[in-house]
């Protein structure tokens, strides 16, 4: 096969037109380059607590026996923070955290019906009240910790039939 003057004069310069195309820089990668930066990152963790509780029902009561019966309070605080939880007095009048009551209702309107919140055992030997030398205490781990409320109603209170009920606020202190 004969190729003409042209056809071989043309050829190399095509080829090397076309290596030459696939080996220059394109536009997209001309000055290439990098710039660097950084940024920090903080953030402050600050105390805090939620809490809730079970309701305290203590069923039916007879002036004969102590009715015991116990209620949950759960605390959640940030890891390592130190709380006090403190019980008050309750919404009744005349009632104090040494000293509860129960208000009566209904027929026993008027009558109010004594009882205690311990921390220690159902024998309720130490009162859960809201001053430093009956609050419990202690240290949160970020997870939900349960302080078991004691309460008694002790024997030989003879009082109107009915029913009687009091609110306990509760406070956390961190």
């Amino acid at each position: 096969m004969k190729f003409s003057n042209a056809v071989k004069t043309a050829l190399p310069a095509a080829i090397l037109g076309c290596l030459t195309l696939g080996f220059a820089p394109t536009a997209s990668a001309a000055g290439t380059g990098t710039a660097t930066t950084s940024f920090g990152v903080s953030a402050t963790v600050i105390a805090t607590c939620t809490v809730s509780a079970t309701p305290l029902g203590f069923g039916n009561y007879t002036s004969t026996t102590t009715s015991n019966s116990k209620s949950t309070i759960s605390v959640t605080c940030t890891n390592g923070t130190t709380y006090d939880v403190g019980l008050n007095g309750g919404t009744t009048t005349g009632g104090t955290p040494a000293a509860r009551l129960m208000a009566g209702s209904g027929t026993a309107a008027g009558s109010t019906l004594s009882y205690n919140l311990c921390s220690d055992s159902e024998a309720c030997k130490t009162n859960w009240g809201n001053t430093s030398d009956s609050w419990q205490t202690g240290t949160g781990s970020g997870l939900a910790q349960s302080l078991t409320v004691f309460g008694q109603i002790p024997a030989n209170q003879f009082v109107a039939t009915g029913s009687y009920g009091d609110t306990i606020g509760v406070t956390v202190t961190y």
